[in-house]
């Protein structure tokens, strides 16, 4: 996530703490209302942040949210699979 940041600050000026600022947001939103994001498999859900090419993968157990990745959906698709 930090190295996504990075690029994207080396990009444009802003860009990076923007990345970060709606990375948080989403955070929020999945701990707000974990099942709203649609599941991609029995039991690992994505959602998608809006503006930039990249998804959080998670889990909902009985007491907490895990993620398991902040995905670059452009990038080794299947890179995460273990971590489920």
């Amino acid at each position: 996530m930090n190295e996504a940041a990075q690029y994207y600050e080396s990009e444009s000026p802003g860009f990076g703490a923007a990345f970060l600022d709606e990375v948080e947001y989403c955070t929020q939103a999945i701990a707000n209302f974990p099942e709203a994001a649609p599941l991609i498999t029995e039991t690992i859900r994505r959602r998608l942040l809006l503006r930039f090419p990249y998804a959080l993968l998670y889990t909902i157990t009985s007491d907490r949210v895990h993620v398991l990745a902040v995905k670059n959906l452009k990038r080794r698709p299947m890179y995460w699979v273990g971590r489920a």
